[in-house]
């Protein structure tokens, strides 16, 4: 399936958007949000021979739905030559931007958005400033308050660097840790290397904002105010965020269409997993979920 680029600009800053979609939209438009240490390609349009359904868009553009990811400032192909880190505030104004463009080009007022780890905070303070914009809103990797993370807790003693400079390197086997941290085998190896190879192709180096973010500023977004339908999706594994905190974060949802669901034998990175088609099927059901014909 072929994809088609787009550029945008957002107070003089060029964004790169990313579109896949077949003759049938009819389902709506997704937002695909990536996260704090690779591009938007190479997480939701990964291409894997020999792994069927590799790529998200495409498992969603074959079913109905017209689906978009941007590449946030600091990455990809989007501009990176402000001098600030691009934390997850500047990455919430990235997505005003980019949905009032996905909006107008799909011909659908609300989206469907979904947003994994650092992209899913971003996600999160985009639908709390704007939820006139977002029909669904599916949290992957969230984390509220940090509370009882082992990944923040470890990731703060470098907090001083992070805040020293606004970009990390990263490589190959910084991508093999993101697999590895939480428990290892929960993703084959072919998978993590086309993995590596496509972040790699687009940044030797990310922005430090969303590290720095989650280590001392959270919480970051206000749960009472995200009035919209929100699934929110722990992975098994996944260090980035105790239950209890997220627990304690739906527990304060307004809307009363939320759910929470635990993916099985899943850590951190769930489209690249072993068990990624639970979560295509679990992010399927939510956002082709009828209408309730009774509201109280």
């Amino acid at each position: 399936m072929k994809g088609t680029e787009h550029w945008i600009k957002k107070a003089g800053v060029k964004l790169f958007l990313w579109r896949k979609h077949a003759a049938d939209t009819s389902r709506g438009t997704i937002l695909f949000v990536h996260g704090s240490s690779m591009a938007s390609q190479p997480t939701f349009d990964l291409q894997v021979p020999g792994r069927a359904d590799s790529s998200v868009m495409e498992y969603f553009a074959s079913r109905g739905f017209d689906t978009w990811t941007l590449d946030n400032e600091g990455y990809g192909r989007s501009d990176k030559d402000r001098p600030i880190n691009f934390d997850i505030s500047n990455g919430a104004d990235d997505l005003a931007a980019a949905s009032e463009y996905v909006m107008k080009s799909s011909g659908n007022r609300r989206l469907l958005v979904y947003g994994i780890s650092s992209g899913a905070l971003k996600a999160a303070l985009f639908a709390e400033r704007h939820p006139e914009r977002v029909a669904r809103l599916a949290l992957d990797a969230f984390v509220w308050t940090g509370e009882g993370s082992p990944t923040l807790a470890e990731r703060r003693k470098k907090l001083p660097e992070f805040m020293a400079k606004n970009r990390r390197p990263i490589d190959r086997a910084f991508v093999h840790g993101i697999f590895n941290r939480d428990h290892p085998g929960t993703a084959d190896a072919a998978t993590i290397e086309a993995f590596a190879d496509a972040i790699l192709e687009l940044d030797s180096s990310v922005p430090t904002g969303t590290y720095v973010d989650m280590c001392s500023k959270l919480p970051l977004v206000d749960p009472v105010k995200i009035n919209v339908p929100t699934l929110i999706l722990r992975g098994e594994f996944d260090g980035i965020a105790s239950i209890e905190d997220l627990l304690a974060f739906f527990a304060r949802l307004p809307h009363p269409d939320k759910q929470f669901t635990v993916m099985e034998g899943i850590s951190h990175a769930s489209f690249q997993q072993k068990n990624y088609r639970l979560v295509y099927h679990i992010l399927h059901g939510f956002f082709t979920q009828p209408e309730p014909v009774y509201r109280a």
